[in-house]
């Protein structure tokens, strides 16, 4: 850091990260994280960075990005819930690549990405 203005331009984009974890907001859809000790082992901070920069990136704002406890399948960690109302898309052994299909394909073009949904793993 070099500046005062370099550390204001981390903590607006911090602020702006948090603020995409935060809320639920009505008709907003959800995207949770399983975070808790074997999600966080098998990977699933790079998934909650990479989905909070993706949203962030893409200047998506009805999309509320936060991260939960176990999920309970810790065998196909990380574990992502799309929640869109009453309909939610389980997505496993999510990894920061698939993270990119699933915004563009589900969260944008409203089409989840059955390949990656637990449906596909049975």
């Amino acid at each position: 850091m070099k500046s005062l203005r370099e550390l204001q331009a981390i903590r607006d984009k911090m602020k702006a990260s948090v603020n995409t974890r935060e809320g639920a907001g009505e008709g907003k859809m959800r995207i949770l994280v399983g975070m808790a000790t074997c999600g966080i082992a098998a990977g699933a901070r790079p998934v909650l960075n990479a989905f909070s920069e993706e949203i962030l990136k893409r200047d998506i704002h009805d999309v509320i990005v936060s991260q939960t406890g176990c999920i309970g399948i810790c065998q196909f960690e990380p574990v992502v819930e799309v929640i869109e109302g009453d309909k939610k898309t389980t997505y496993v052994k999510m990894d920061p690549e698939k993270v990119k299909r699933v915004v563009v394909e589900h969260v944008i073009g409203k089409n989840p990405v059955t390949e990656f949904t637990i449906g596909a793993m049975k």
